[in-house]
């Protein structure tokens, strides 16, 4: 059974850094493209990172370049966005997403594109 846990949500102020992980479980991490999508109530869940098959393959939502960073640790089979200079807009549930295993994946923040998905994390940033 497939399963991705975030962890590392929380409250912060704006300015300050958090950093999410997901441990995937029930399959490998390599080969596929992974991502991370947000989510406000209300709203339709948007990608904010997300990584391809070889290096240089990350792609980010406008609002977060220069922020954000996704990385992924093949030996802990985990998957990671680092995030600094929070701004109260950053306030959703963040989730982790793995697509099919694929060796030519590309980087999408589109989520039809993925087959897994986390429970999630709240992020929350007070101003």
């Amino acid at each position: 059974q497939v399963q991705l846990m975030e962890t590392g949500g929380g409250s912060v102020q704006a300015g300050g850094s958090l950093r999410l992980s997901c441990a995937v479980t029930g399959t490998t991490i390599v080969a596929r493209r992974m991502g991370w999508f947000r989510q406000v109530p209300g709203q339709e869940r948007d990608g904010v990172a997300s990584l391809g098959i070889g290096a240089g393959s990350a792609i980010y939502t406008d609002s977060v370049k220069g922020r954000f960073a996704i990385s992924r640790d093949v030996a802990k089979n985990t998957l990671y966005l680092q995030m600094n200079s929070l701004k109260p807009e950053d306030i959703a549930m963040y989730y982790c997403a793995g697509g099919q295993i694929d060796p030519r994946a590309y980087a999408s923040l589109q989520s039809n594109d993925y087959r897994y998905w986390g429970q999630g994390t709240q992020v929350t940033v007070s101003s």
